[in-house]
């Protein structure tokens, strides 16, 4: 299975400004994503031609399952999280990480039933302060919603704004997380034209094997957005080798084509 995160900075280039959603489009189709979760997704808003960008987005890749978190309100719109999949989701909730005074911050919870089995895929965007980033971990880590699933293999995704990636050793290792895009020298996605932070990580828990992950750098991604997009490939347990063979396959034979 293939897992995307990216912070589509609204569609917006990072450095030329410009408002073109299909460089998005083209940069998470490259990678041919069984799971999507994105970052900073506008829906109604002028800078990006009022366009409905969460439902552009799932009719394009032809999710079978969506789900869209409207964190910060603007006059006519606003943007937030989106996570699309392949399969459908068993169970769905979001939650404030909104501090008072702070910029509105939220996560998305899903159970997705994939073919391997259950998986709890948590979506996020942290704040910009390093003791707000804190007390958002924190309260997602201790929230009856997340605790709920804690005997599920859980990927816990998003840009987390952390440079010095102090939540990884202060509070998700003693959680039971590890980090997926680690050593972070290796994962540095921001900003998308010369990256010097990573910004963008993967946490796993539970049975989750890590066969591949990586940073998605090219002329294509360092002008899309101020981000570049994280791509990770895993399984629940260890896969058979001829299933994770043939799937290595799939994704090679659809990498340039619209499969979604």
């Amino acid at each position: 299975m293939r897992l995307l995160t990216y912070n589509i900075h609204k569609g917006i280039g990072g450095r030329d400004r410009l408002y073109r959603i299909e460089r998005i489009i083209r940069a998470i189709e490259e990678q041919n994503p069984d799971l999507i979760c994105l970052q900073e997704v506008d829906r109604n808003v002028r800078r990006s031609r009022y366009h409905d960008q969460p439902a552009l987005l799932a009719e394009y890749f032809h999710a079978a399952d969506s789900l869209y978190q409207l964190n910060v309100h603007l006059k006519t719109g606003g943007y937030g999280n989106l996570v699309l999949s392949r399969w459908p989701f068993r169970e769905r909730h979001q939650i404030s990480l909104r501090q008072k005074t702070r910029k509105p911050r939220g996560a998305q919870l899903v159970v997705i039933d994939s073919p391997e089995g259950p998986l709890h895929l948590v979506n996020c965007h942290l704040g910009l302060s390093a003791a707000e980033r804190q007390w958002q971990v924190s309260r997602l880590l201790h929230h009856h919603l997340f605790r709920k699933h804690a005997d599920l293999p859980t990927l816990l995704v998003g840009d987390f704004n952390d440079w010095r990636n102090v939540l990884d050793r202060q509070l998700l290792q003693a959680a039971g997380f590890r980090l997926v895009t680690h050593p972070i020298s290796r994962f540095r996605s921001f900003p998308a034209w010369m990256s010097l932070g990573a910004l963008d990580k993967v946490f796993a828990r539970g049975d989750i094997v890590v066969t591949h992950a990586r940073v998605v750098r090219n002329a294509l991604t360092r002008r899309a957005s101020d981000h570049l997009p994280v791509v990770v490939d895993f399984h629940l347990g260890q896969p058979p080798l001829a299933s994770a063979t043939a799937e290595a396959g799939a994704h090679a034979g659809h990498a340039d084509g619209h499969s979604r």
